[in-house]
C-alpha cells in the first residue's frame, strides 16, 4: 500500500521496466518528460509508482505546506446559451424560468454577508446569460471594489469571457483590458474541458474551442493577471487526450508564466446527458493527481477541490502531488452538487479545514488568491480555533 513516506528512489530502481525506470530517473533529475512518456505513466505505471514520484515531487516544491484560502463564491445565474452534455447545473435560455437570475444588487448583497468577515477572495462564475453582457459584469465589478477594496475578485471562466468579448464586438484584448481596468484581478481556470476537438465535439460543440481559451488566457497574463486552468477527466476521454490538454497548458506556462494551479475536475454523471457513462474510480483518481503533478513541471501548484472529491478522497490526493485544497467555498454551490458531487452543502470553516489537513499530517497555510502567505496554522492548536468565532 502506497505511504506518504514510500521511497521514490526505491521504487524507481525495483521496477521491471526499463522504460518506466528511464522516465522515474528522469523525474528524480528534476528533467521534463514526454507528452509519450507521460503516455506511459497512465498505461503502464502503478499506482504506488507514479504516487511516489508525485510525493517526492510536491516535497520538493513545497514541502509539507497545503494551501487554502477563506473565499466565497457568488453565482450569478444558472441560466446559458450553451448546452455542454456533461452539465447537470445549467438551464437553457429557453427554460429560464426553471433557474435563477441575480441582480446587481443582489450580488452586492451576498458580498456584504462578508462585511467584517477575514475572507480574502470572491469567486464568480455561473451560466452564459445573454442579458448579462460585459457592461453588466464590469459595474457588478466595480461595485465589488467600491464597498470592498481589499477583497480580490476572481471571476469568470474563458467560456463567459468569450461570449462577452464577441456579443460586444470588442477583440479578446479590449474585452479582457476592460474587465481588468473596472477590477477584475484574476481568472478561474472552468470551461477547459478536454481541449481535443475529437471529445469536445461530443461533450461542448456550441462553446469556445481550445485555442480561444487558450488565447484569453494568454490575453489575461499579458495584462499582468494570474489564472488557473482545469481539466475535466474521466468521461468519454482517453489517456493521449489528457495529455493532449496537459501539453498545452504547459506549453502556455513556458510561453507566459501567468497560470498559478491545475486543478483536474472529476466528471459527476447524475441528472445529465452523460449519466450512462460510469464515473472514474478512486484509484484512477489519485493516479491522474499524480501524473498531473509529474507532467505539469511548470505548474507552481496542483489543487484538488474538495467538494467535487469529498473531504477523505480529498485528504488522500495530499499524498499523491495535490499541495492545495482550495477554500472555506462557504456558499450553495450548485455547480458540482446538482450533478452529485461528495458535498451537497460544501462549505468549511477555517477550523475544519485545518482539522482536514492536520489529520493527513500536513502543514495547513492560509494564503491569499496569488499563494501569498496569510497565516500559517500548524503551531495553532485546533481546540483554540474552534473556540474562536473568526475561524467558525
Amino acid at each position: 500500500m502506497f505511504t506518504v513516506s514510500a521511497d521514490p528512489k526505491t521504487i524507481v530502481s525495483a521496477t521491471a521496466d526499463p522504460y518506466l525506470k528511464n522516465i522515474g530517473d528522469k523525474i528524480l533529475a528534476g528533467e521534463r518528460i514526454t507528452a509519450d512518456e507521460g503516455l506511459a505513466l497512465f498505461e503502464n505505471g502503478s499506482l504506488p509508482f507514479v504516487g511516489a514520484l508525485a510525493n517526492w515531487v510536491r516535497q520538493q516544491k513545497h514541502g509539507n505546506k497545503t494551501y487554502f484560502n477563506r473565499n466565497f463564491h457568488i453565482e450569478p445565474t444558472n441560466v446559458c446559451v450553451f448546452s455542454c452534455k456533461f452539465c447537470s447545473y445549467s438551464r437553457l435560455y429557453a427554460h429560464r424560468d426553471e433557474g435563477w437570475e441575480l441582480s446587481i444588487a443582489q450580488m452586492l448583497d451576498i458580498v456584504k454577508k462578508y462585511d467584517g468577515k477575514p475572507v480574502t477572495e470572491v469567486h464568480i462564475v455561473g451560466g452564459v446569460h445573454p442579458k448579462m453582457n460585459l457592461e453588466f459584469f464590469c459595474e457588478l465589478i466595480r461595485k465589488i471594489r467600491e464597498h470592498r477594496p481589499d477583497l480580490h475578485i476572481k471571476g469568470f471562466t474563458a467560456v463567459e469571457l468569450d461570449y462577452m468579448f464577441r456579443k460586444a464586438k470588442l477583440t479578446v484584448e479590449q474585452g479582457m483590458k476592460q474587465l481588468h481596468d473596472a477590477g477584475l484581478q484574476s481568472m478561474p481556470g472552468g470551461g477547459a474541458e478536454i481541449f481535443h476537438p475529437d471529445i469536445r465535439s461530443q461533450i461542448c460543440d456550441d462553446k469556445v474551442d481550445a485555442d480561444g481559451w487558450l488565447n484569453i488566457h494568454r490575453a489575461a497574463h499579458n495584462l499582468g493577471m494570474h489564472t488557473n486552468a482545469t481539466m475535466l477527466y474521466g468521461h468519454l476521454e482517453q489517456y493521449w487526450h489528457r495529455i493532449d490538454h496537459m501539453e498545452r497548458l504547459r506549453q502556455l506556462q513556458d510561453e507566459t508564466g501567468g497560470f498559478n494551479t491545475f486543478i483536474p475536475l472529476k466528471f459527476r454523471n447524475k441528472d445529465n446527458e452523460m449519466s450512462h457513462v460510469a464515473e472514474s474510480s478512486v484509484i484512477e483518481d489519485m493516479k491522474l493527481y499524480a501524473i498531473a503533478r509529474l507532467y505539469m513541471d511548470n505548474f507552481p501548484h496542483l489543487k484538488a477541490y474538495w467538494p467535487m472529491l469529498g473531504r477523505k478522497n480529498a485528504q488522500l490526493t495530499l499524498s499523491f502531488g495535490v499541495n492545495d485544497l482550495d477554500g472555506t467555498i462557504d456558499d450553495t454551490t450548485k455547480i458540482y452538487s446538482m450533478a452529485g458531487s461528495e458535498e451537497q452543502t460544501p462549505s468549511l470553516s477555517t477550523a475544519q479545514l485545518v482539522a482536514l489537513i492536520k489529520q493527513v499530517k500536513r502543514e495547513p497555510v492560509e494564503r491569499d488568491t496569488l499563494y501569498n502567505v496569510v497565516k500559517n496554522y500548524a503551531d495553532i492548536d485546533l481546540a483554540e480555533l474552534e473556540q474562536n468565532p473568526i475561524y467558525n
